[in-house]
């Protein structure tokens, strides 16, 4: 019976943190979306994409796009009755205009990742003011970061809590 008795306090000792962590309050943030999503960082994509060089881009973008797509369209249409020499001339097209659009692609997801990295690191002082008011005020015992958590209910995520603290700081004269 002792021994029994034993086996038994040993298992509740080893719950013991099990229920203690059942109990702690767990928030999961994104906060690379919080800043991005904020009226700040949606105007300052919006002066990229206004400038020159991003316009130019696009437009190149929206040509290559459009006529790669109107190739496509016409060769999957004649394909049956082109000779193989004209096969593998419209491929080569193709290729190469795939290759063009996959160059404009780059050129403007670089000038919006360049933006969105000037815009965290400018922010993250704000960030973690703004983390220290929701934690101390919601009582959040753990916090992570989305990208580590495989999975949380919707409920966890005080993102848009975070997204919504910044525009009123943003809002505020400094």
């Amino acid at each position: 019976m002792s021994r029994l008795l034993k086996v038994a306090l040993v298992a509740f000792a080893l719950c013991l943190p099990a229920l203690t962590w059942a109990e702690a309050k767990v928030a999961v943030v994104d906060v690379q979306g919080a800043i991005l999503n904020t009226d700040f960082a949606q105007q300052r994509i919006s002066e990229v994409r206004d400038q020159g060089d991003y316009k130019k881009n696009k437009a190149e973008y929206d040509r290559l796009k459009s006529e790669g797509e109107a190739l496509l369209k016409t060769y999957q249409k004649d394909a049956a009755i082109m000779s193989a020499e004209q096969k593998a001339a419209s491929q080569q097209k193709l290729t190469s205009m795939q290759e063009d659009l996959d160059h404009v692609t780059g050129k403007l997801q670089q000038a919006e990742q360049v933006a969105g990295q000037a815009l965290l690191q400018e922010m993250a002082p704000k960030v973690q003011e703004v983390l220290r008011e929701i934690i101390e005020a919601d009582g959040i015992d753990v916090l992570l970061q989305r990208q580590s958590v495989i999975h949380a209910e919707p409920d966890y995520s005080i993102t848009v809590k975070v997204t919504d603290k910044l525009n009123q700081q943003m809002a505020q004269p400094q």
